[in-house]
């Protein structure tokens, strides 16, 4: 475990204020909070914190702004979503104030709302506690793609994030280094519930061979 100052939403917003703070207690204080889209909803299980230009290598930030990037930069409270491997969106939640470009990846939830729409689109999953297992498996589940990007996540609109339902106890936020990244590999900001199902496993980044 690694201690971290929390803070736990208890409303919209509280959830607005803990996205426009630093960029790690808003990872922990999105654990527990529920994002809605497609008619799937999960509860955020594993996360990971990204500090934009803020001395992050492995942030698609730290080399500045571009076309692919810009809604990092801000408002907080936005969906920044990008194209991965040639096939797989992921997600993640803008935080900080405008400029910084810090954003936390939103990595694996339980669905519990809307389960036979999350199988009909994950449907070679055997196991319910699969099926938003990843970034790209929560994406998947909640279909979410390039129509996400820059949405306003605190409003009415197709995609919406809500604060926890019951805050999840610090001693239950598990803290380790972020999966495949490049750069900075043991800086320990992912953060996911302790003993958790859902939560995806950890794989260190390894360079292709040459």
């Amino acid at each position: 475990m690694v201690a971290y100052s929390d803070r736990r939403p208890a409303d919209l917003a509280g959830l607005a204020d803990l996205l426009a703070g630093d960029v790690v207690p808003a990872a922990r204080g999105l654990l527990g909070c529920r994002l809605t889209a497609g008619g799937v909803t999960v509860r955020v299980t594993e996360v990971e914190a990204y500090a934009g230009t803020a001395g992050d290598p492995a942030s698609h930030a730290h080399r500045g702004r571009t076309p692919r990037n810009a809604v990092m930069f801000g408002p907080a409270g936005h969906a920044y979503v990008y194209f991965t491997y040639g096939m797989h969106w992921c997600m993640n939640v803008v935080t900080g104030p405008d400029g910084e470009a810090s954003a936390v990846l939103l990595r694996a939830g339980e669905v519990v709302d809307g389960v036979e729409a999350a199988r009909a689109r994950r449907p070679a999953v055997r196991r319910d506690v699969d099926l938003a297992r990843g970034p790209a498996r929560l994406c998947a589940a909640l279909g979410i793609d390039k129509g996400a990007y820059g949405r306003w996540l605190l409003g009415d609109g197709p995609v919406r994030l809500r604060p926890a339902d019951a805050p999840v106890p610090a001693e239950a936020v598990a803290a380790g280094p972020r999966v495949g990244v490049t750069g900075a590999h043991d800086v320990p900001w992912r953060f996911w519930i302790a003993g958790d199902a859902t939560v995806s496993a950890y794989r260190r980044h390894v360079p292709r061979s040459r």
